[in-house]
């Protein structure tokens, strides 16, 4: 396996480890928030700790999957995006007693965090499109994203949203190093020889 894209595909899955871990602090914040509590800014900073490293490693994930694989402009533009997209929710989540505006209950919100990550998780099927194997891991990944849904439903905030998202990409991640590992997909990197993918997909 190229170096960059076993090294991107590792951050990758590190960095939806301390996305969950985020969530389950931001979990526990939320049920026992007391203004007046002493651990109320240490569980702030832990929940920040998780979020900075989360970050950090899916950053630096993107850049070594981006400088390792051909094209694939899809995900060198969605995920980064997502990535965005993530940072703002968990700024607005942990700081939502003071902002008027967010809504961490809304349906709305909820449904469009889970089609827009679903659709950027649909754009890794480009990595090796027509293998059954692989478009069975991106349709579980994204029910698993679309389940985040159920959330509201439950009455859960958004950080339910969030942990089913980083769920969803640590078994992304992880599939896709056991199938490149097991020879089952095959992703054209940079210093390969050129291989052209034609999509064929039996599942979309």
């Amino acid at each position: 396996m190229h170096e960059k894209l076993s090294r991107g595909l590792t951050l990758g899955l590190a960095g939806n480890l301390f996305f969950i871990l985020f969530g389950i602090v931001c979990y526990i914040y939320y049920k026992t928030y007391d203004p007046y509590s002493i651990m109320m800014p240490f569980m702030e900073a832990v929940a920040y700790i998780c979020e900075a490293l989360g970050f950090i490693c899916l950053l630096i994930a993107i850049i070594n999957i981006g400088r390792a694989v051909r094209m694939r402009k899809w995900i060198k533009i969605g995920f980064p995006i997502y990535i965005a997209v993530e940072l703002v929710l968990m700024i607005m989540e942990l700081n939502s007693q003071y902002l008027s505006f967010y809504k961490p209950y809304s349906l709305t919100l909820a449904i469009l965090h889970a089609v827009f990550s679903a659709l950027v998780c649909f754009s890794f099927l480009s990595l090796d499109p027509g293998k059954v194997p692989f478009e069975v891991v991106i349709t579980v990944a994204i029910g698993i994203m679309l389940g985040g849904m159920l959330g509201n439903i439950l009455g859960i905030r958004i950080y339910f949203s969030i942990i089913t998202n980083a769920f969803a990409y640590v078994f992304l991640f992880g599939a896709i190093k056991w199938l490149l590992s097991r020879e089952m997909i095959e992703i054209d990197c940079h210093g390969d020889k050129a291989r052209v993918a034609e999509f064929k997909s039996t599942l979309f």
